[in-house]
């Protein structure tokens, strides 16, 4: 189980997270909504070590993870919602790169790693420099890098952004799947939509705070809202948009 207790991180004393802690259980699929600025890329960054936070505790399975972030981060697969790869590399060789540093044995990485490429399309493209790939290729290849060690937590930051439908299709079932096998996820994503049908709880972040917590139906039936998009309107105070809309069109005709 992970657990985050009572995160912050401040930047010049105003705080990008204020007092956040969840958790997230084998067979969890947690997603991490917000509007811009909510503090979901920085609670991303701070669970994988990229920035430090200016307090509060991260057990994954009981134990600190500060004891031993190599031990924690070796039963993580990330996937950044930007695809920043190295473009000298072909795709065949970023994953071989991936699949060294998670350690894992040069006949079981190579097996794994040409089974996704096949799998996800890529197999023709494995000798391609990245520099030449799509956005959805590029995506592709940092998914494979991620799924590669077998993790026991996955953390996926916009994961179908430049995905083709099949590829999204196919991603939305393997993350219900992989969660059935007692996977933990946590899904950071802005489309609602997909939220909605593949997390099994949300946590609605605002201003860095958290504004709700619970299952999607629950908070439905609490909120008495027909779906998750209006429960995330009421709780982060969107403006209407029909009203903005209106306001834009007003202001580019007048």
């Amino acid at each position: 189980m992970l657990e985050v207790r009572h995160l912050s991180k401040r930047y010049k004393r105003i705080p990008a997270v204020d007092d956040l802690s969840f958790t997230i259980r084998p067979g969890e699929i947690l997603g991490c909504l917000g509007p811009n600025g909510a503090g979901k890329s920085t609670t991303v960054k701070v669970l994988i070590g990229l920035i430090e936070p200016t307090r509060g505790e991260i057990f994954f399975n009981g134990k600190d993870v500060r004891a031993d972030w190599p031990a924690f981060l070796s039963a993580v697969g990330y996937v950044p919602e930007e695809p920043n790869l190295y473009p000298q590399m072909t795709g065949r060789e970023y994953l071989q790169l991936a699949g060294r540093l998670r350690g894992l044995p040069q006949p079981v990485l190579e097996a794994r790693m040409d089974r996704m490429l096949r799998l996800l399309s890529l197999w023709e493209d494995r000798h391609v420099l990245l520099a030449s790939y799509s956005k959805g290729m590029r995506q592709k290849i940092l998914l494979s890098a991620a799924l590669l060690h077998d993790p026991e937590l996955l953390i996926l930051d916009e994961p179908f952004s430049g995905l083709d439908v099949n590829t999204a299709l196919v991603l939305r079932t393997l993350i219900r799947a992989l969660a059935e096998e007692g996977k933990m996820i946590l899904y950071s994503s802005h489309v609602l939509e997909v939220v909605e049908k593949v997390c099994t709880s949300v946590l609605i972040l605002r201003k860095g705070k958290v504004v709700a917590h619970d299952r999607v139906e629950n908070l439905r039936g609490l909120l008495r809202q027909p779906s998750l998009e209006a429960v995330f309107a009421q709780l982060t105070q969107q403006e209407d948009p029909e009203r903005v809309v209106t306001e834009i069109i007003g202001a580019i005709r007048s």
